[in-house]
């Protein structure tokens, strides 16, 4: 009898009913009379990331230990901000490429109401790694253009996002034929998901291939951050 493969976990429909009833009622009497409800949810989304780890594994070096460590805090930090909500009403995480060797960075939320997405990308360069980032941009933005534009990653991610300046940096030609690209603070890449898109028994796969999409830019910027600008 031939087997048949486990089926891949998914995003339970009672994980995002508790994350909208949260959105309702954001309070903390809420939150500890649903307790049993948030803790249901969250193993299933420990379920979830564990399993996209593993799978990430098998194509990457990730230091993230596990699928709980990659989960951020539903708590929200009201300590500068006492007018704000005690949760956020998502679930999210984040998992690390092994560095200083391999650069870029995976993340995911879980959010109804079509706001669930992942991120891929860098969200605040250090000013050294900018620097060299704007380098390779001036020498070999086609190199640029080529990844980017490629088939998988435009119809899976779109176009970078992200902070920018309003016009070039100072030392580059305003007229540069990369300026969008030289103007840039943040290189990030977003790809949205509807609800029903979400709790579809494919979406992990779904991630997996998203994220696959980004690895040939991941692995271009891995060699610009760890060389000293002239390839060495």
């Amino acid at each position: 009898m031939a087997r048949t493969s486990p089926r891949a976990p998914s995003i339970a429909s009672s994980a995002f009913t508790f994350l909208r009833d949260l959105e309702r009622h954001n309070d903390r009497n809420w939150f500890e009379a649903n307790r049993e409800r948030y803790t249901a949810a969250q193993e299933n989304m420990v379920t979830f990331a564990d399993a996209l780890l593993e799978r990430m594994r098998g194509h990457d070096k990730l230091s993230t230990p596990s699928g709980r460590k990659s989960l951020m805090r539903i708590h929200t930090d009201q300590r500068f901000h006492k007018d704000r909500p005690p949760y956020a009403p998502r679930f999210g995480g984040r998992f690390a490429r092994v560095k200083p060797s391999l650069r870029g960075g995976y993340f995911f939320r879980i959010q109804p109401g079509g706001r669930s997405y992942v991120t891929c990308g860098f969200m605040g360069p250090e000013p050294d790694d900018l620097r060299l980032i704007r380098q390779d941009i001036d020498h070999d933005h086609a190199t640029w253009r080529k990844i980017l534009r490629s088939k998988k990653l435009r119809q899976l991610l779109g176009d970078l996002f992200g902070e920018e300046l309003a016009t070039v940096p100072r030392g580059y030609a305003k007229d540069h034929p990369a300026a969008d690209l030289l103007r840039k603070k943040q290189f990030l890449l977003r790809r949205t998901f509807t609800d029903r898109e979400v709790l579809a028994p494919d979406f992990l796969e779904e991630v997996v291939q998203t994220f696959l999409a980004v690895r040939p830019w991941f692995d271009h910027m891995t060699e610009v951050l760890t060389s000293d600008g002239n390839g060495a």
